[in-house]
């Protein structure tokens, strides 16, 4: 029993190289097997199907090992999370070596009860998800520094607000540009059936406003009842915490909000499109607003991390002059380094996540798993509450192999949607249930590119000379996973029995 729990404690670095060696070795046995798999898509002009096989790339071969000695280092530099965290974390030195975080959370959470800290966390954690993949830099630092100086165990915060983003991963109250895509791909697919099909954009947002609201309360109760004595209390010594503000925090804080004030004004009015000089940084050949805002080629989307960072650095600059904790140009200097002191390991730990990811999608083993899920939901019989039930499985458990969303989706959408439109079941339901799927597994699944800023965080705050194991940090998910299958899944039951509109010109029925 003492070795298995030995190996399941292993670093996670050491994790990351198993699971690298068990990937290469796999694909060269599956290429073997000649495990492939028939990819069905649409044409989206003549509506005409198109059928691929996708195959095993095998790494275990000459051209296997050529592309993982000759792409490893670029694989690794244009690793998203990487540069995106170095950044992030540059604005997050400033702002608690200024000491402007340790009296903003002892202000905000002074009067506060830890569970309502714990709600506003996840609940902000899953609305974030019209950010993207991008929360996961800004929130997960965060939150470890919101408990610390909570004084609360930081782990807490970081689990948390995991689940939040994990879990809530599909619940888009505000439409983004991954339901743009998605929405995309699933009319073209109904249009394969009902030429004049429309779909809108807002038609799934009273179950996912409902949804959020169940989710945030659960997933706080879960985390203080069962996460939070897991993880023990955290000797935080912060013995004038309870003291009032002095003046120079008070001034500090009036600099603060005064600066970063200006810079959200000048920020918005660039987001907002047809006043004079507006708009900068959106992409003005899409059509819809979202589209513009967070499209590949928005400046917004691109510059994203670097906005977030000049605005937490102006909040700390600003309270630091105002605080005199800021004094010196040197001392400027001094605070931008010093969330990146002892980055050694965690850069290592991105290095050998980074390698598993990229080696993973190169085998086109997820892809081939989701595939033959999307055929297997296309030869079944089943109507009503066992489509539902069905559709839900597959794509918890396609998660685990594909996290993307539109990657998932191009690939199930031509096969699911025509499914359940012959079933007398609309498009967008089974849109909504795929997403409300992806939340269940999307916390479980190292596969996930940021699932190593999760990783990265608990170890930066576990006790010296401790570690998070890879699956450990997994093990803290698990509870919410069931929770989320469990809630999701009778909401959606129940929404379907009912027959309550999901949204507006949204319904469960054609």
């Amino acid at each position: 029993m003492n070795k298995v729990k030995d190996k399941l404690s292993l670093h996670p670095i050491m994790t990351f190289l198993i699971l690298i060696g068990f990937t290469i070795v796999l694909s060269g046995v599956l290429y073997l097997l000649d495990f492939s798999q028939s990819v069905y898509t649409i044409n989206s002009t003549t509506l005409e199907y198109s059928v691929s096989t996708v195959t095993v790339s095998n790494l275990f071969s000459v051209e296997g090992l050529k592309y993982i000695f000759s792409s490893t280092v670029s694989n690794f530099v244009s690793f998203a999370p990487l540069s995106s965290l170095i950044i992030i974390l540059i604005g997050f030195g400033v702002m608690e070596k200024s000491g402007f975080l340790k009296t903003a959370v002892r202000l905000i959470t002074k009067k506060l009860r830890k569970n309502t800290v714990t709600f506003l966390l996840i609940f902000i954690s899953i609305i974030s998800s019209v950010f993207g993949d991008l929360s996961y830099i800004v929130l997960l630092p965060l939150s470890a520094l919101i408990f610390k100086y909570g004084k609360r165990n930081p782990l807490i915060g970081v689990v948390a607000a995991f689940a939040g983003l994990t879990c809530g991963q599909g619940l888009s109250v505000i439409f983004t540009s991954v339901d743009s895509s998605l929405l995309s791909l699933s009319l073209t697919a109904a249009r394969v059936i009902d030429i004049t099909y429309r779909m809108a954009s807002i038609s799934g947002v009273f179950i996912m406003a409902v949804a959020v609201l169940i989710l945030s309360y659960v997933l706080t109760v879960i985390t203080e009842k069962m996460v939070a004595p897991r993880l023990g209390k955290y000797d935080v010594s912060l013995e004038e915490d309870d003291a009032p503000l002095t003046r120079r925090e008070v001034r500090g804080l009036v600099f603060s909000v005064l600066g970063a004030s200006v810079y959200v004004i000048i920020f918005l009015y660039n987001i907002i499109p047809g006043l004079p000089f507006s708009g900068n940084l959106l992409d003005n050949s899409q059509v819809l607003y979202i589209d513009k805002l967070f499209s590949y080629n928005s400046f917004f989307s691109n510059g994203f991390v670097f906005i977030v960072t000049i605005f937490f650095l102006i909040l700390g600059l600003a309270y630091g002059l105002g605080a005199r904790t800021i004094k010196t140009h040197q001392d400027f200097i001094d605070t931008l380094g010093h969330a990146l002191d002892n980055i050694g390991k965690t850069l290592v730990l991105i290095f050998f996540a980074s390698v598993f990811v990229s080696l993973f999608r190169y085998t086109n083993i997820g892809t081939i798993i989701v595939a033959y899920l999307g055929n297997l939901f296309q030869q079944v019989s089943f109507q009503g509450l066992p489509l539902i039930i069905f559709l839900f499985l597959i794509g918890a458990i396609s998660t685990i192999f594909v996290p993307t969303s539109v990657s998932k989706w191009t690939l199930l959408s031509p096969v699911v949607i025509p499914v359940f439109m012959n079933a007398g079941m609309t498009p967008e339901f089974a849109q909504i249930i795929f997403r409300f799927s992806e939340g269940v597994t999307m916390g479980l699944t190292p596969v996930l590119a940021y699932f190593v800023i999760y990783l990265a965080v608990l170890n930066d705050h576990c006790k010296k000379g401790e570690n998070i194991s890879l699956f450990k940090a997994i093990r803290l998910q698990v509870p919410y996973a069931m929770a989320t299958f469990v809630i999701l899944l009778c909401l959606l039951i129940l929404w379907y029995i009912i027959g309550l509109p999901l949204g507006i010109n949204g319904a469960t029925v054609l």
